[in-house]
């Protein structure tokens, strides 16, 4: 998908990258084909209005929305179904099950530590979209549609202390990974198209996806 006038350049870096990896990875696994290229993942401090920027996103991207127990956790949520659902946008839910019910959510993201969980959701909800977080060290569950790796790059948030990977580290995982890839973690406009050839499935942001699609 081209993305029409009104948007930024930034957005359209983005997206160009992630349509591209997501066409590359698409080739040589059908099972990326059916992935959305770009994810936005939320955060409550650097996204207290996600649903906006979800509004904005273009069809067949997807929100990874992280309420991390908040208290208005469900109405945010239904913001977040009422931006995306008709709108060819996916909507995914940070490991907590009952939300994801509660607010017909197409998915579950799943922590590395959760992600022995797949197999068990997979046998309730076969139609569900399950990623998880994946830091190279271990096989994934079979059952998960697609990975997410972080961070490739000096990121924010909750990876800010860790070392970046580096392109040729993610690619070399990536390489070794038996589910599609996502690469997370400092990915920006200026840097997304790096990532060419590496064959991960497409990119997953928190600010950069903000700030683009505002």
């Amino acid at each position: 998908m081209i993305l029409p006038a009104g948007y930024s350049d930034d957005a359209r870096a983005l997206w160009n990258a992630a349509t591209a990896l997501n066409r590359a990875a698409a080739a040589v696994s059908p099972a990326a084909a059916a992935l959305p290229p770009m994810l936005f993942f939320t955060d409550p401090d650097r996204t207290p209005r996600p649903w906006e920027t979800a509004a904005r996103l273009p069809a067949g991207s997807a929100v990874v929305y992280r309420a991390f127990g908040a208290s208005n956790a469900v109405e945010t949520g239904h913001r977040l179904r009422e931006a995306t659902a008709g709108w060819g946008r996916k909507l995914l839910v940070g490991l907590d099950l009952d939300l994801a019910e509660a607010i017909n959510a197409d998915g579950l993201h799943l922590p590395e530590r959760a992600a022995d969980q797949a197999a068990r959701i997979r046998a309730d909800r076969p139609g569900w979209i399950l990623t998880a977080a994946w830091h190279g060290s271990s096989p994934a569950p079979e059952d998960l549609n697609a990975l997410i790796l972080s961070p490739v790059f000096p990121a924010g948030g909750a990876s800010a202390g860790k070392s970046a990977l580096g392109v040729a580290a993610f690619e070399r995982h990536v390489k070794a990974a038996a589910l599609p890839v996502y690469a997370l973690g400092g990915v920006t406009p200026a840097n997304a198209a790096t990532l060419a050839h590496t064959g991960a499935c497409g990119l997953a942001a928190v600010s950069a996806i903000q700030s683009a699609f505002r």
